[in-house]
């Protein structure tokens, strides 16, 4: 009976409540932190695990449409490329004309670059004969002055003959 009758203090309860209250705030704020990370670290996780399994299963479907036409493949593959048409997208018809043009202008060039290239071993007989032609093209010269000379003269004799 006298433990019956025997309160606890008002003030030594509430105070003891009040220390398992915090105790167990403190408990909370330990662990929401952690909770936290763990719980957007598996976000980000189940994030990126269902962008890699997106990535894959596209991979995984090319993969089987090829295998669907493997043997379209194959006869492609052995039957030679050359002297055929490929599709083109409308959308770039206009840049293949261009790199066809580029192309042409590409060939002309080489063209000429190749011949100019295969002269040049014979720059040392090409420089000789120009040296021979100018000389001769100097002497012309002199006898085409020399003729003008006496045409003059001719002239001036035909003045006064006439005179």
């Amino acid at each position: 009976t006298l433990d019956l009758t025997c309160r606890k203090a008002p003030c030594f309860v509430k105070f003891s409540e009040m220390e398992k209250m915090a105790n167990i705030q403190a408990e909370i704020n330990e662990v929401q932190p952690l909770l936290l990370s763990v719980t957007t670290g598996s976000t980000l996780q189940f994030y990126f695990i269902g962008k890699k399994c997106e990535i894959l299963q596209d991979m995984n479907r090319h993969l089987e449409a090829i295998l669907k036409e493997k043997r379209a493949l194959r006869k492609r593959l052995i039957k030679p490329r050359c002297q055929e048409s490929l599709p083109i997208e409308a959308t770039f018809h206009k840049y293949v004309v261009e790199l066809l043009t580029e192309a042409v202008t590409f060939i002309e060039k080489l063209e000429s670059h190749l011949q100019a290239i295969r002269s040049v071993p014979q720059i040392p007989n090409i420089m000789k004969n120009m040296n021979t032609a100018l000389t001769k093209t100097e002497m012309l010269v002199m006898e085409l002055e020399e003729l003008a000379e006496q045409i003059l003269k001719w002239r001036e004799q035909q003045k006064v003959y006439s005179d």
